[in-house]
């Protein structure tokens, strides 16, 4: 089975840039820099009408973790109405409690709302902020979740291989195990090989300069140097040598 590649996008161009280089699913935010946000319904709409890849948006109403205030979770049951109505493939989203626990009152009603639109319900990464991985995948599992985005419990996937191997052989015909962070060129045949996963989350980032960004004394940086005038983007470059890395190897 060939594996699914997943491109997490910021914005409309990036979706451009993934459905130019041949990707047929993305994970679309906004924000990225805060970890990735609700992204604008118009974001969705026009990736909607003008592609055709498959869309699951994340819903996300602010950066930090994942334990929202009811206020702020009225908000995101709205946003996730809205994307659903408006031609999202599926919504990733996450809720813990104060303890870091999933919160299963609120994941419970997410997959029930989504599954009521008859898409897909993706936990995201905020799954990797719990203690015990094993005890929180069988919860999502009993909830109805279809998909975890995850690296593992580490930053980075390539340090958790052998957490996502043992994931992904326990639970890999109940749920679908998506692994994410820090997923390249470089390492995703190493990533695939070692977990037997069969699909990986990539953003292949690159950045772009805005020359406005600082001026004068003035300055609206939000990246480190070397980047200080840059904004992220992805890479229709890096998808496409993502998506030969895994075409040359499946044809082997």
């Amino acid at each position: 089975m060939k594996p699914i590649v997943e491109i997490c996008c910021g914005s409309y161009s990036d979706a451009l840039a993934a459905a130019r280089a041949g990707a047929s699913r993305i994970e679309l935010n906004s924000a990225l820099s805060l970890g990735g946000l609700t992204p604008s319904l118009a974001t969705l709409i026009k990736v909607k009408q003008t592609t055709s890849l498959k869309v699951i948006a994340m819903v996300r109403s602010r950066g930090a973790g994942f334990c929202y205030s009811e206020e702020e979770y009225e908000v995101m049951k709205d946003e996730a109405k809205l994307m659903l109505e408006n031609g999202a493939d599926g919504l990733a989203f996450g809720f813990l409690d104060i303890h870091g626990n999933i919160d299963q009152k609120r994941t419970q009603e997410f997959v029930q709302m989504i599954h009521a639109y008859q898409k897909e319900a993706v936990f995201h990464r905020a799954f990797d902020c719990v203690a015990d991985p094993f005890q929180a995948i069988e919860l999502l599992i009993d909830l109805g979740v279809d998909r975890l985005l995850t690296s593992g419990l580490k930053p980075q996937a390539i340090d958790a291989l052998d957490c996502l191997c043992q994931l992904q052989q326990q639970y890999g015909q109940q749920i679908e195990i998506l692994v994410g962070s820090g997923v390249n060129k470089n390492n995703v045949l190493d990533i695939i090989d070692k977990t037997h996963v069969h699909q990986v989350h990539s953003s292949c980032k690159d950045w772009l300069e805005d020359c406005t960004t600082a001026m004068h004394d003035v300055s609206f940086a939000y990246a480190p140097f070397p980047h200080e005038s840059d904004y992220e983007i992805v890479s229709e470059i890096f998808v496409k040598q993502l998506l030969d890395e895994i075409e040359k190897n499946s044809q082997r």
